[in-house]
């Protein structure tokens, strides 16, 4: 009996370590992404919006990006994408946005790609949709919600912003994280001004070499007193033997 109960909670183990395998083994589902995922503020930066095809029988044939309306991009370009057309749509913005010393009104607000011909993106495949853009805003984060349309009509909506300290929803939107750029070595310098400490430094080494100056002349005079005298002390010798 004993021996059964240890073969029955061995086979449990065993099934449990399978069950935790195949659950770590298992992908994730995949979802449209942005990459890089971190970008500097106020800089410039070119980004790919990677979409994966999840569906096992249809093809992606369209993919629609939406740019954040509190977080405006002065300039936008897209990278041309073989098979692909590409569609931009612009707002008005309101301050203007600063781009190179001048003001920009208009900022775009959505960009389309949609599949010619035999371009669209086959099951277990994926594609990019390479943009650059800059300057980038001063804000945290940017969420870029995203449509992904397949060839049978399903459209599969990727626009649920995270939650911070909650669980990653079902259907996340792209989202960009933005750092503050890093001070300049000019604005960490000290405030005193250079020239004061060289002027301190050469008075410094000025000093130490007076004085050394001074004690080289007198080891040079003791040497020639020294000297003297010992040069007498030899003439006297002589003349007190004759």
């Amino acid at each position: 009996m004993l021996r059964h109960r240890r073969s029955v909670t061995a086979a449990a183990l065993a099934l449990g370590v399978a069950a935790v395998v195949l659950a770590v083994a298992a992908p994730a589902s995949a979802h449209v992404s942005v990459n890089p995922k971190e970008a500097t503020q106020g800089g410039y930066g070119r980004f790919a919006f990677r979409v994966p095809n999840e569906s096992d029988e249809t093809s992606t044939t369209k993919v629609e990006v939406v740019l954040p309306e509190n977080a405006p991009v002065g300039s936008v370009s897209t990278m041309p994408v073989p098979g692909w057309t590409v569609a931009v749509e612009k707002r008005k913005v309101d301050p203007p946005v600063q781009v190179h010393g001048s003001e920009v009104t208009e900022a775009v607000a959505k960009i389309t790609w949609t599949a010619a011909g035999d371009a669209a993106v086959k099951p277990g495949q994926f594609q990019e949709f390479p943009v650059s853009m800059g300057p980038l805003p001063q804000v945290d984060t940017m969420v870029f919600k995203a449509l992904q349309t397949y060839s049978d009509g399903t459209v599969v909506r990727w626009i649920e912003e995270p939650t911070a300290g909650a669980e990653e929803p079902e259907k996340p939107a792209p989202v960009l994280t933005l750092t503050a750029a890093a001070p300049s070595e000019g604005a960490s310098a000290p405030a005193s001004p250079a020239p004061v400490a060289a002027d301190d430094d050469e008075g410094s080494e000025g000093g130490a070499g007076l004085a050394f100056g001074v004690a080289g002349l007198v080891a040079g005079l003791a040497g020639l007193v020294l000297g003297g005298l010992a040069f007498a002390r030899t003439r006297r010798g002589p003349a007190a033997t004759s």
